[in-house]
């Protein structure tokens, strides 16, 4: 596999983000793609990430979180327009110890993407909170007063060139996001992870049915798509989620991803591994592995 530097440019900076991910991530997308699709795209590292190194030549960026969608509009057609605002919220806290707290709740009756960018930007470790109502919960950090307004402005105006007129923006239900994906092109998914998506602390605005994803890449196998998939995993002794079925035409790898960021909040230091499911064409392209047969691997 080529190497291939780590992500320098992240416009949002959140717990859970495929960053130091990505270079091992897009080593699986051969060459020639025609479009990435990233239908839960959060912080759209691997978008970014391909985009950087010539890995496609159009992009998809979707999500079901509708907000996060505005916010990808803002970053890639008026980033000058984003950093002003930004700008102002951030500096709004320098003399306002309650500052984040009112803009936690404007945020909640408004959906506002700038406040939103400044609420992950300024939580505790970036890890986004949301309740049953999907109102964000998370507190500030006391620590630190998040991403500064001159990174912001720089890192919006780079994406923003590297994606203006290359990237459609999809805000709802991921199966329609990727109905029109081909074998030419290539879909990455990071979707709510089994093990974190229910109970009272959630980690993501909206849900996933397990069945449902099952049957998208059912879907994508039948259809010749090639795809990766992040899904579930284990962080130390603890499991997240069962694994995916056997009729799913995918080899599963694991990954490190390195010391757990909540862990880290739980006064741990467990290291996480990430389980990848990568469709058996890509096997057999970019990983040297026969297809049709379960392999699992771990990535260091």
């Amino acid at each position: 596999m080529t190497h291939m530097k780590p992500l320098s440019i992240q416009p949002i900076p959140y717990q859970g983000s495929k960053r130091s991910l990505a270079p091992r991530i897009c080593q699986l997308i051969p060459d020639g793609i025609e479009t990435l699709y990233e239908p839960f795209a959060g912080s759209a590292a691997i978008t970014i990430y391909a985009a950087t190194h010539g890995k496609a030549e159009n992009f998809v960026i979707g999500d079901s979180f509708g907000v996060l969608i505005d916010l990808w509009e803002m970053i890639i057609d008026s980033p000058t327009e984003l950093s002003e605002k930004y700008s102002e919220l951030w500096h709004g806290q320098l003399d306002n110890p309650q500052h984040f707290n009112e803009v936690r709740s404007a945020y909640n009756q408004e959906a506002d993407p700038v406040q939103l960018l400044y609420l992950v930007a300024r939580c505790v470790k970036n890890a986004v909170r949301f309740n049953k109502h999907g109102h964000f919960t998370q507190s500030a950090d006391k620590r630190r007063t998040g991403m500064k307004p001159d990174k912001v402005t720089r890192t919006v105006h780079a994406v923003s060139k590297l994606l203006k007129g290359r990237v459609q923006l999809y805000k709802g239900d991921f199966t329609t996001c990727i109905s029109d994906a081909s074998p030419a092109d290539f879909v990455y998914m990071d979707p709510p992870y089994q093990g974190t998506s229910y109970g009272p602390d959630k980690r993501y605005a909206a849900q996933l049915d397990r069945d449902t994803l099952i049957e998208a890449l059912h879907g994508l196998d039948v259809r010749n798509v090639p795809y990766v998939l992040s899904y579930d995993g284990r962080t130390g002794d603890k499991t997240y989620g069962d694994p995916l079925p056997n009729s799913i035409k995918a080899t599963m790898l694991e990954i490190s991803a390195g010391r757990s960021s909540q862990a880290t909040l739980n006064g741990s230091d467990a290291m996480t591994v990430e389980s990848l499911y990568v469709s058996h064409g890509l096997e057999l392209l970019d990983m040297n592995m026969p297809a049709h047969k379960e392999q699992n691997r771990l990535l260091a």
